[in-house]
């Protein structure tokens, strides 16, 4: 009998995923444990795990279909086997014609699973405004594959009900656009760069949908306030480089390993809420709440947006399984393999964009957290030293962004002078 695979909840606040990708097709035999689909949350694009042993006979969703937890996104059963009526809890909106919103196109059924055609019914229509002004009604998967193509709706005849456009209209249009195209860039004919640009509007992930929501909750609701210090650099920059030309040739196995700025920093981090543990705290409405562990938040930049992975109990890790575990949460993160959990229950977060050349900024604070660290670049700069005598130094500008519920300036500060410390003799971190 046909198993349902349903949409997981993948994370604590999500309602609705969206399907990006489908990893097997109808027919294709799947084993319990075989990644299916990739699903993007208000978190991540994370993949959906079957849990039976069969054939994948019905995908009742396609790329860029959104459908609630729970809602039926794919059957699997034996080869030749009926896949049953099913729902997909697909969200509701209203067109502004007032039509029903209808369920997405059902795929086609492949070879292996026959059966009954399915019932073809059309794509929710969304309706947009040309770039001449005149309306346009779209589906959201045409509208999507539209935007990620960069084809104007403008140009294309919709098949659908009513002059709609839908995916096939897209997909067919793809070829014919792309000869002006060719054919412009080699005209003698001079042509201006903004006269080819054309509007277009990007449909919002569920990712951007869910940080734009937890930042403007924060940035409203949490006072921020803000603090720098600036700290001589060079001191980091050698252990770096001496820790590298000494380890970065070795193989792994026989310890063999390279440090990042980042690697540095957040281990760096951690050892200062050792000295100044309020900083280490939660708002939680009615109470404060000091966390005896340092889960160590740091931003990762991935296509889609900022993911932040967790280093649990980093207080008590070193450099090396700093390090290391860094790399690995990085790694997931661009695979988009990290898991809820490998992004949830932080304590204080660290964000560096010294990488890009920013010597200072102030990040918006990561919800409880009592603070966030800002790490810009090390820029040589005259310097004042011991001596009075003015030398090229490399500094480093570190911004903390505070929840001043939580915490207050002194706080801040104190754990800045920590930092300070620990960065200008970094060897400490060592022992």
């Amino acid at each position: 009998m046909a198993t349902l695979i349903d949409m997981p909840k993948l994370s604590d606040t999500m309602t609705v995923g969206t399907l990006v990708k489908w990893l097997k097709n109808e027919g294709d035999p799947v084993a319990s444990g075989d990644m299916i689909a990739e699903v993007e949350t208000d978190k991540a694009t994370m993949e959906v795990e079957c849990f039976d042993d069969g054939v994948l006979i019905r995908q009742y969703c396609g790329v860029g279909d959104e459908v609630a937890v729970g809602g039926a996104i794919a059957a699997v059963g034996e080869a030749g086997e009926e896949a049953p009526a099913a729902e997909t809890n697909a969200p509701a909106t209203a067109t502004p014609e007032s039509e029903p919103s209808p369920v997405a196109e059902a795929p086609t059924p492949a070879p292996a699973a026959p059966g009954p055609a399915p019932e073809v019914v059309p794509e929710p229509v969304v309706v947009t405004t040309s770039t001449t002004g005149s309306r346009i009604k779209a589906s959201p998967l045409a509208k999507k594959i539209a935007a990620e193509k960069g084809i104007d709706l403008d140009t294309i005849h919709g098949s659908g009900p009513s002059g709609r456009i839908v995916k096939a209209d897209v997909e067919n249009a793809q070829a014919s656009v792309a000869t002006p195209a060719v054919a412009q860039a080699v005209s003698p004919e001079p042509v201006e760069p903004a006269a080819t640009l054309k509007a277009m509007e990007i449909p919002v992930s569920n990712m951007r949908k869910s940080i734009g929501k937890a930042l403007v909750a924060s940035k409203t609701q949490a006072p921020h306030f803000y603090l720098q210090i600036e700290v001589n650099g060079a001191p980091l920059a050698a252990l770096r480089k001496e820790l590298n030309s000494k380890l970065a040739s070795l193989p792994p196995e026989h310890g063999g390993t390279k440090f990042s700025v980042n690697d540095l920093t957040l281990k760096a981090a951690a050892e200062a809420v050792c000295r100044v543990p309020a900083i280490n705290r939660s708002w939680e409405g009615e109470t404060i709440q000091q966390h005896p562990n340092v889960h160590l938040a740091f931003g990762v930049a991935i296509e889609d947006g900022l993911v932040t992975p967790v280093i649990r109990s980093a207080e008590t890790k070193g450099l090396r399984e700093i390090g290391a575990e860094a790399k690995a949460l990085i790694k997931k993160a661009r695979g988009k393999k990290l898991t809820p959990n490998e992004m949830s229950g932080s304590t204080l977060t660290v964000t560096n964009l010294g990488m890009f050349g920013i010597s200072d900024f102030y990040g918006i604070i990561n919800p409880n957290n009592a603070a966030i660290l800002s790490i810009g670049a090390t820029i040589k700069k005259p310097v004042v030293n011991e001596n009075d005598e003015i030398v090229i130094g490399q500094v480093m500008k570190i911004g903390l962004s505070g929840d001043h519920r939580t915490i207050d300036g002194a706080v801040g500060a104190q754990y800045l002078q920590a930092l300070k410390e620990i960065l200008e003799s970094p060897a400490i971190m060592l022992v």
